[in-house]
C-alpha cells in the first residue's frame, strides 16, 4: 500500500504516502467533498466567512491609521516638513485611503450581489480585493513609519523603512508563499500508516 523504499530517517517521507499523492492530485474541490464532506456550497460559504474574519481583523486598524494620517495635516508642525516628507504624506495617505477602500470593498460587494446566486465571484473578487489591500496596508505602514521616523532621525528613517518593509513583506507574503510549496500542494502526511 505505501511505498516502502523512500524512507527519512526510519519513517515514511510524506511523498511516500499514496493517499498524499492522491489527495494532491485532487482538485480543491473534490479534495473539500472528500475529506471535508463540503460540497462547493458549504465550500463557498465557508471561504466568505473565513474571508470576512481576516478583513474583521485588519479593518480596525486600517481605519484608524487612515483617521491618524488624515490629522497630521492639520497639526502645527506639518507646515515645516521638508518639501519631501510632504510628498511622502500625500502617498501614504493616498495608499491608506486606497487599502481602507480595498477592505471595505467586499462589504459593498456583497450587498450589490446579495441574494444573485454570485458567491463564488464574491469570495475570488474579495479575495484580490484582500491582497491588494494588504499590498497597500504594507505601503501605508512603511511610509507611515518613514514619515514619523524621519522626523527623529533624519535619513535613517529612510533604512528603519526598509528593515521593516523586509520584515512584513517577509512575515505577510515569503513564508505563507513557501509553506504554500511551488503548486500550492505542500501539506505534510495526516494518514496513519501500520
Amino acid at each position: 500500500m505505501v511505498n516502502q523504499s523512500v524512507r527519512r530517517r526510519g519513517t515514511l517521507s510524506d511523498a511516500a504516502c499514496l493517499e498524499c499523492v492522491r489527495e494532491a492530485r485532487l482538485d480543491h474541490a473534490r479534495w473539500n467533498h472528500g475529506v471535508r464532506g463540503e460540497n462547493d456550497l458549504q465550500r463557498m460559504d465557508r471561504n466568505f466567512l473565513e474571508l470576512l474574519q481576516e478583513l474583521r481583523v485588519v479593518q480596525t486598524g486600517v481605519q484608524v491609521l487612515f483617521a491618524f494620517m488624515l490629522s497630521l495635516a492639520f497639526t502645527p508642525r506639518f507646515a515645516t516638513l521638508a518639501a519631501w516628507q510632504q510628498v511622502l504624506y500625500l502617498v501614504t495617505l493616498v495608499c491608506s485611503a486606497s487599502c481602507t477602500a480595498l477592505l471595505i470593498a467586499p462589504v459593498s460587494y456583497h450587498r450589490t450581489v446579495f441574494r444573485r446566486r454570485l458567491k463564488a465571484q464574491l469570495v475570488e473578487t474579495g479575495h484580490r480585493y484582500a491582497v491588494a489591500g494588504l499590498v497597500l496596508l504594507l505601503l501605508t505602514l512603511v511610509g507611515a513609519v518613514e514619515l514619523a521616523v524621519s522626523l527623529l532621525l533624519g535619513e535613517w528613517a529612510t533604512v528603519l523603512a526598509a528593515v521593516l518593509c523586509i520584515i512584513l513583506v517577509t512575515l505577510w507574503f515569503l513564508v505563507p508563499l513557501y509553506h504554500r510549496g511551488p503548486q500550492g500542494d505542500h501539506r505534510p502526511c495526516t494518514h496513519r500508516h501500520a
